[in-house]
């Protein structure tokens, strides 16, 4: 008998396409040699071009969910992603509370096609809840200009959005440059430490899934007991092989390439 791999909790909201939400992050763990683990919060109408419909999971089946994993099978990390409502933000953030586990927050506030999975409402929740039980909050352009009010234009102002999240909570923030222009570059600080992690843009705009992809490879980082730069390093190594390798599905944006590692020896 093999012994259990280690255990990584995503909470989130399914997508029906599979290559965002609970789906990609499942993908994303088996890739990365853990045991994923689910909490559904929402189920979502969605394809390559966008999302059609979207049902948020009363509160008592997500903190339901949650007990059932966490209490029987135990978690080494534990990933956020789509909580719709300020109740289901707030419900979890108390569950992140009570888990000695880190947590990797991706506050998702828009999908990438620009549809909203986060009610206005909640954003507060967000800030003053949820935040600051993260280990690592993961936040794009987008929803750092959500939450903070700070708009990046340049590689300067991801230092002004780290600094205007940090003061949330989070013990590191991850800013996710990948809407500049030029290289595909980030930003990860705890207010002390300051990490800018490169990579060469790709070329390919079947990019759906990046989010959840790499909060969820952080996830797994932390789970095998790496440092957060350390997880945060090889998560961005695993995302930019997943856009490389993304592919055309249905006629929208297609999804990255979860299993781009297990076809290459060396997995992140």
């Amino acid at each position: 008998m093999s012994a259990a791999p280690p255990r990584v909790l995503t909470v989130a909201g399914s997508d029906s396409g599979g290559g965002a939400g609970i789906q990609a992050d499942l993908k994303t763990m088996l890739a990365l040699g853990t045991h994923g683990m689910s909490v559904l919060t929402a189920v979502t109408a969605q394809n390559s071009r966008g999302v059609q419909g979207a049902w948020e999971l009363p509160v008592e089946a997500v903190r339901a969910q949650y007990r059932s994993v966490v209490d029987d099978i135990g978690v080494q990390a534990v990933k956020t992603g789509m909580l719709a409502s300020a109740e289901l933000v707030e419900t979890v953030a108390e569950l992140l509370a009570g888990t000695d586990a880190p947590a990797v927050v991706d506050p998702v506030g828009v999908s990438k096609h620009g549809d909203s999975l986060l009610a206005a409402s909640a954003l507060d929740s967000v800030r003053t809840k949820l935040l600051p039980v993260a280990t690592v909050a993961t936040p794009n352009l987008d929803e750092v200009a959500q939450l903070t009010g700070v708009r990046v234009e340049s590689e300067d102002d991801m230092r002004r959005a780290a600094e205007a999240v940090l003061a949330y909570g989070p013990r590191w923030v991850l800013i996710k440059g990948g809407h500049l222009a030029g290289d595909a570059v980030d930003l990860l600080t705890d207010g002390f430490e300051e990490h800018w992690l490169r990579a060469p843009r790709h070329d390919n705009r079947h990019t759906h899934g990046t989010g959840c992809t790499l909060a969820s490879a952080v996830a797994c980082g932390l789970a095998k007991g790496r440092s957060v730069p350390e997880a945060v390093t090889a998560a961005k190594e695993y995302v930019t092989g997943a856009i490389a390798a993304g592919f055309a599905l249905g006629g929208g944006i297609g999804p990255v390439d979860h299993g781009w590692a297990l076809t290459r020896p060396g997995t992140p």
